[in-house]
């Protein structure tokens, strides 16, 4: 697939608001609805395009306190490796999961109503996952900047 500088504006378009119509895109880009149609088809075969979602306001559903949690395991075995991952993946507190270098192997960001919560989440389901060594976290004072949009 040629990926061209048209189909890097669709995707800038798309990022801003996927519910605009093909009609609004192909005013925006100059090209047929029809165009617009058969590029979003092929962003999408192509894997440009994963999913359409809705962005949730956390603060409207009661859940606007985020904390960054480092955690060490106790050992970099695959097993506690593959283990950890997988138990993390069922906390639907945690929003992201990366397995990082440096001090700590996995870096998690929560969201959760308050730091009452977060202490429940931590003492009833994050640290009850065998093998972590250790966890550091930080709560988020202000959001300064938040985007989905991947520049392209």
């Amino acid at each position: 697939m040629v990926f061209d500088d048209t189909d890097k504006k669709l995707l800038f378009y798309l990022q801003e608001d996927s519910k605009q119509t093909n009609k609004a895109l192909s005013n925006k880009l100059n090209l047929s609805v029809t165009a617009v149609y058969e590029r979003i088809k092929k962003l999408e075969k192509n894997g440009y395009i994963n999913n359409y979602v809705a962005l949730v306001n956390k603060e409207k559903i009661d859940k606007g306190f985020i904390a960054y949690c480092h955690i060490k395991l106790e050992k970099h075995s695959q097993d506690f490796v593959v283990s950890f991952e997988k138990e993390v993946n069922r906390l639907t507190e945690v929003l992201e999961c990366y397995h990082v270098s440096g001090d700590y192997d996995y870096l998690l960001k929560v969201l959760v109503k308050d730091m009452a919560a977060f202490r429940e989440f931590m003492v009833k389901k994050l640290t009850t996952i065998n093998h972590i060594g250790s966890t550091h976290s930080m709560f988020v004072i202000n959001e300064v900047k938040h985007t989905t949009a991947i520049n392209v």
